[in-house]
């Protein structure tokens, strides 16, 4: 999360490829509202919509376990494709739980979402921020940016956001420096270890990751390296293969796309705070089945990435 202006303050801050105009109508037009809103694998009804001040949203998050959570959001401020201001996370039996402010800036073609969540204390914003952490509530950001890419260039992606109290700089290393990388990268129950690292622009690596329970459980795979520009930007095309190096399919998964195109990008939040944000997309030819794959996991491909940047996270902190 950004750093807060006052204690009692989360900060969010996301920055689309596309129009305000666009970024708006998909935040106000209640059947788009539908395509994104909510952390993934949930779904939303939305029983009606008055936005205007003093107007409310009246709505229901289907959870995937089954459970209906009811809101019912009161408009405050609205200012069409520049701001609102709204109380959010009330209903027929229980008071809002916190006031949104969310800004809407558009420069270059693309819009800048900063969002401000006041709570009514500093101790009551620290438990929202483990809730929303737990939920997976930072995902809805995330799907925003899928949704809007969809619409703007009909790709399938996947986009994952999370800030870590680290200068830029150090974040960089940790991705491009092999001995940071291989310490923090492996999903959970694996470690990695680089057979091969030319990290730098044209440059490829190979790798392997071997099961902690198992050690004879190993995945290989190649990266090639398409853009590094430091201190914000890394772009890579991910492979998997055999064990020497001949490009094979996903030891678990055969329908998963041969290749994926990675996009990190590196966005400086304060002197100490830096954003990351990954982009992954289906690379070169891909079958229906294999993107049906791709659209289908983004689920398991957050809880992936969730544990990764956990890992990170420590690893930055030691």
């Amino acid at each position: 999360m950004a750093p807060r202006n006052k204690p009692n303050e989360i900060q969010l801050t996301r920055v689309y490829d596309a129009p305000v105009s666009l970024v708006w109508e998909a935040w106000t037009d209640p059947e788009q509202t539908a395509q994104w809103w909510g952390p993934r694998g949930f779904t939303l009804t939305t029983h009606s919509k008055d936005l205007r001040v003093g107007g409310t949203w009246n709505y229901t998050m289907h959870g995937p376990d089954g459970t209906d959570y009811r809101n019912i959001t009161q408009y405050l401020e609205v200012e069409p494709q520049s701001r609102l201001v709204y109380d959010h996370g009330g209903n027929e039996t229980q008071p809002p739980l916190f006031r949104v402010t969310v800004t809407f800036v558009e420069e270059n073609g693309k819009t800048t979402m900063d969002m401000t969540m006041a709570m009514p204390s500093p101790e009551a914003a620290v438990e929202t921020g483990k809730f929303i952490k737990k939920a997976g509530g930072n995902a809805t950001w995330d799907r925003l940016g899928e949704y809007l890419e969809k619409k703007e260039s009909d790709k399938d992606i996947f986009v994952i956001n999370r800030s870590f109290r680290t200068p830029t700089d150090l974040l960089f290393d940790a991705w491009t420096d092999p001995q940071h990388f291989a310490r923090w990268l492996p999903p959970t129950g694996f470690t990695m270890k680089f057979i091969k690292a030319n990290i730098r622009e044209g440059g490829e690596a190979f790798y392997c990751m071997t099961s902690v329970e198992d050690k004879n459980i190993n995945m290989y795979g190649k990266t090639k390296y398409v853009e590094i520009q430091r201190p914000n930007r890394i772009v890579y095309i991910q492979e998997f293969s055999d064990a020497e190096g001949n490009i094979s399919r996903h030891p678990m998964m055969p329908t998963w796309p041969e290749r994926i195109l990675t996009k990190v990008t590196l966005t400086a939040e304060g002197p100490e705070q830096t954003r990351v944000t990954v982009v992954w997309e289906p690379f070169g030819k891909i079958t229906a089945e294999e993107l049906s794959t791709f659209i289908q996991i983004k689920g398991e491909i957050t809880q992936g990435w969730t544990g990764s940047f956990d890992k990170l996270e420590d690893y930055l902190k030691r």
